[in-house]
């Protein structure tokens, strides 16, 4: 795919979010090899999540990639977002992972979107809107709640409801799913894969895709993998694992899809004692040459990480200084030789090879690389490079 970087950037703010389709395609091809090795012939389906658009990094864009490298089926969090791939000419099957209203049943069945249900109330919705429409069905997933605790149907009401939702007339089942709430725990993960399977044996899931696996048990629970797998944030290259979680060692060779660069806008010399940015936190114990770039909190770039990020100009590493402000912070850019215009790499790759992971930010704030990618597509445009 063409860079478009030299000519997108020039119309818009020197600020943008680069996102390598080419690394996507590699840590598909790793995941695969990870899980599958060089079994060429099985039979699981792979669902890709890209709900929050594509957690940053731009569901549209991303999707004709996922699909070459063999995704068989889009996951995401809303009948908006499934829409959205509808509107934008994509035919893969698409399943709302979320919770879906029953006002827009309808229109799950107008654009073959495929919906989580897992209450009496959907299976009466579902009934009516086919009813309206002359016998047409809403395809469906199953959810089951094996402890999660946020959506789906308990284990011990599912298998009654799981007969009912595969006998209605007007409802196309076509699978049942439950979500681990932390398979880095062996106790939790034990308790909900015996509740699924208490589900799954007790009920004939014959020609139905039955899934339970995220990023992380996909990797390292290979029983589970029944007919589909859902992969999350490894697509992007990023570990689902807690920092000092052991198998981190054990994730296949991943590539970092998001960056984060901007542009010099403008370069001065402040003097000893000199204060940067609102309440001076920093003060420079010398002359210093300070370096200004379009990006602030309201990009996404936490206040919280204001004195703490490490990034590079010109090959070199500098450190970012003072308070990040809502639109611009501040560098101490040294002796490096630099001019307006100049490209800052915050996160990703840089010319010289110097690599800026987002783990590192989401360890600084004590959260997950899964919110800040979401928080990046705030204002900043994205670049699609390969």
């Amino acid at each position: 795919m063409q860079n478009f970087r030299g000519t997108f950037v020039n119309k818009h703010r020197d600020a943008w979010v680069e996102v390598n389709l080419g690394h996507l395609e590699h840590n598909i091809l790793q995941i695969k090899k990870a899980i599958f090795g060089d079994d060429k012939n099985n039979d699981v389906k792979l669902l890709a999540v890209i709900k929050a658009d594509a957690y940053g990094h731009g569901s549209i864009m991303c999707a004709p990639t996922l699909l070459a490298c063999g995704i068989d089926v889009f996951g995401v969090a809303s009948i908006d977002e499934a829409l959205e791939l509808r509107q934008n000419k994509f035919t893969a099957p698409i399943l709302v992972l979320g919770s879906v209203p029953i006002w827009s049943y309808e229109t799950a069945i107008k654009n073959d979107i495929t919906v989580s249900i897992f209450s009496d109330e959907h299976l009466e919705a579902a009934r009516l809107i086919s009813e309206r429409l002359g016998g047409k069905k809403l395809k469906a997933h199953i959810k089951i709640d094996t402890g999660m605790n946020r959506i789906g149907i308990n284990p011990k009401s599912a298998i009654e409801f799981f007969n009912k939702a595969k006998s209605a007339p007007y409802l196309d089942l076509r699978g049942i799913f439950t979500h681990f709430a932390d398979v880095e725990s062996n106790e939790i993960t034990k308790k909900q894969i015996e509740n699924f399977k208490y589900v799954i044996n007790s009920v004939d899931t014959t020609g139905l895709t039955v899934h339970c696996s995220n990023s992380a048990a996909s990797l390292f629970y290979g029983d589970l993998k029944y007919n589909m797998l859902r992969l999350g944030i490894i697509l992007y290259g990023l570990t689902p694992l807690s920092y000092k979680n052991p198998k981190n060692s054990m994730l296949p060779d991943l590539k970092q899809v998001i960056g984060l660069k901007g542009r010099i806008t403008n370069i001065h010399t402040i003097e000893k004692g000199d204060g940067v940015s609102y309440g001076h936190i920093f003060k420079a114990d010398k002359k210093t040459r300070v370096a200004t770039i379009p990006i602030g909190y309201a990009d996404g770039v936490s206040r919280s990480l204001s004195g703490k990020i490490k990034a590079s100009l010109n090959g070199k590493i500098i450190n970012q200084i003072g308070r990040i402000t809502m639109d611009q912070m501040m560098f101490d850019i040294g002796d490096i030789e630099a001019q307006n215009g100049d490209v800052i790499t915050l996160l990703g790759d840089d010319e010289a090879g110097n690599f800026f992971s987002i783990d590192c930010w989401a360890q600084e704030l004590d959260t997950i690389n899964y919110e800040l990618t979401c928080r990046l597509k705030v204002r900043l445009p994205r670049i699609y490079v390969r």
